[in-house]
């Protein structure tokens, strides 16, 4: 397996990851939230009162899934966005190293010197 695809795949896993935290945790929330809801809705407003309980239970399970959607996909766009600026970063600094080199910095020649240099992990730059 090259190094692109190795590096690929580990940062594949990492979002998965990231985004299943964040859509248990955003689960958790609004189901919290719904919860809340339909209690304080139940003992203030007699037309809810009179809902039957699975229609309750919808609307728990509705802000669930908003809460699992919208946890997941905020989590996986951050970290879309922080894995750009990363890349962005290193080309920035390839392009500069290759240049001073005398050496045209196409993708071919970005490739190498990434390859060349020792794996940097994301913890270690800052």
């Amino acid at each position: 397996m090259s190094a692109s695809r190795f590096r690929l795949k580990e940062d594949v896993d990492k979002a998965y990851t990231v985004q299943t935290r964040s859509a248990i945790e955003g689960g958790i929330r609004g189901t919290a939230i719904g919860v809340g809801l339909t209690i304080i809705t139940h003992y203030s407003w007699p037309f809810f009162r009179r809902q039957t309980f699975q229609f309750k239970g919808f609307l728990v399970c509705t802000c669930t899934v908003f809460g699992v959607v919208l946890g997941a996909e905020r989590a996986l766009q951050q970290y879309e966005a922080r894995r750009r600026q990363e890349e962005n970063e290193i080309r920035k600094e390839a392009r500069i190293d290759l240049n001073h080199r005398g050496i045209i910095p196409t993708e071919t020649a970005i490739a190498k010197w990434r390859a060349s240099r020792p794996p940097v992990d994301a913890e270690d730059r800052e």
